[in-house]
């Protein structure tokens, strides 16, 4: 246990403590905003419209802040966790703005959105299922059945299957992009302190002054059209309600959106075991992976109740602990609360929503390739032996299955027609295949490094 760490932050004061919070704050910023950014850019992509309700900038920092604070209290007040927007069903929602049969045929954008977050909700039920049966059952057990040649692969896919939304949205200005993504790398390599943790957010700021110079000097895109637009900041209020969205229930967005909670399950029993490591506490034990698990559950039906994308824990601010040594977990809820403030200021969420869509590709770039990155990582840590026919097969179907049914399979049930999507049928036929073929010799908990490195977001 860290012996200089400081574990009740009203010893230093208030002043220290808000500006704690502030750097919390801004390191899950970049990231989480990004989040409806990128969302946003599909449907334009998939519809040629913006979403207007629901899935936007303000609305997203309500519910990463608002779920925080949810979080904690399931958690007994005790885990230092920050929960921000979740990349994992960046797929998901992809999917569902290219569905163009049955009920999706001609409907709305707002009203597509509002059915992707319907299945939000039913990912965060599962959540509340998984707590019930580690509950029940142990988390011993239930690991056996999400190995990690199960999830390192379907992790990959999630990445793999966003990468041409990524080439999509560079093109439309390849300098701009690849600003974006060198800035990225370069303070993800050698940048000192705060900075190392936060390179994404520095990657976004550094690229849009870019972006502010060349269309002060009247450079256009490649196409002809403005860099950057300010006609929605001038007409946004300073004050005003975040535009929440109740969400749609169907039976195919469920199926699309609800599989991808098997890989961000895994990422938050990572990201708890890493909080645990940085903290010298084991939260898996106190307050129990059950009711961390229920918090994150909570707060992800909320967000998607509610028009805002599954929340989850936030590596980023595993790494802010690390490097402030401060570990009360009230710091963190400091950052919650100023999440909330700022989602009620439109004007804030109207500047961020002019960023150009080739710095989204840029910063995508690094983001998608990270989280196919993460998953080899879960399959290298954890010592999976492909060596093994068992191994080589479950990792075969699960890559042939998510990169290879690319519209999904859909078929009828009593008249309802669903889809299952690549990410749903590569994660069923792994856990299947794991089942089924003998010699699963995976336990959790043996390897505590491996099973540390098990998120997504890191």
């Amino acid at each position: 246990m860290n012996q200089d760490a400081i574990r009740d932050a009203r010893k230093l004061g208030v002043p220290k403590m808000l500006l704690l919070g502030l750097q919390h704050m801004f390191a899950m910023f970049g990231a989480t905003i990004l989040v409806p950014i990128l969302v946003n850019s599909y449907f334009v992509q998939a519809c040629g419209e913006e979403i207007s309700r629901g899935l936007t900038v303000s609305v997203t920092l309500f519910c990463a802040g608002f779920g925080t604070l949810l979080f904690h209290v399931c958690a007994k007040m005790k885990v230092p966790a920050f929960l921000g927007s979740s990349f994992a069903f960046l797929g998901g929602f992809s999917t569902v703005a290219n569905l163009n049969t049955g009920i999706y045929a001609d409907m709305a954008v707002n009203e597509k959105a509002a059915y992707a977050c319907g299945g939000v909700v039913v990912a965060g039920l599962l959540y509340l299922v998984m707590a019930l049966i580690i509950r029940l059952v142990g988390v011993k057990r239930v690991m056996r059945f999400l190995p990690p040649v199960v999830t390192g692969p379907v992790i990959i896919c999630i990445g793999l299957s966003l990468a041409s939304s990524a080439i999509g949205n560079a093109g439309t200005n390849w300098f701009l992009a690849l600003v974006a993504l060198a800035v990225i790398i370069i303070f993800n390599i050698w940048g000192k302190g705060m900075f190392k943790i936060i390179p994404i957010l520095m990657g976004v700021v550094i690229s849009y002054v870019v972006a502010l110079i060349m269309n002060a000097c009247g450079i256009t895109n490649p196409d002809g059209s403005a860099i950057l637009n300010f006609s929605s900041v001038a007409s946004a209020g300073w004050v005003g309600l975040p535009p929440f969205q109740i969400c749609k229930f169907d039976i195919t967005a469920i199926l699309v959106m609800a599989p991808i909670a098997i890989a961000t399950m895994m990422e938050h029993v990572g990201d708890m075991s890493a909080i645990s490591a940085t903290v010298g506490e084991n939260f898996l034990a106190d307050p129990g992976l059950h009711r961390t698990l229920l918090g994150d559950g909570l707060a992800t039906s909320l967000a998607g109740l509610i028009g805002g994308p599954a929340n989850t824990t936030y590596g980023e601010n595993t790494g802010v602990l690390e490097l402030s040594r401060v570990y009360d977990p009230r710091v963190i809820r400091i950052a919650a609360v100023f999440a909330v403030i700022i989602s009620f200021i439109p004007k804030v969420s109207a500047i961020i929503s002019t960023m150009p869509a080739s710095i989204i590709g840029g910063v995508s770039f690094m983001l998608y390739g990270m989280i196919s990155a993460i998953g080899v990582r879960n399959v290298v840590e954890n010592k999976v032996d492909l060596t093994k026919s068992r191994n080589l097969i479950i990792a075969g179907v699960i890559f042939v299955c998510g990169l290879g049914f690319s519209g999904g399979i859909t078929f009828t049930v009593a008249g309802t027609s669903i889809t299952l999507t690549a990410l749903a049928i590569a994660a069923i036929a792994g856990i299947l295949l794991n089942m089924i073929l003998p010699g699963n010799d995976y336990e959790f908990g043996v390897n505590e490094s491996g099973d540390k490195h098990r998120g997504i977001h890191q």
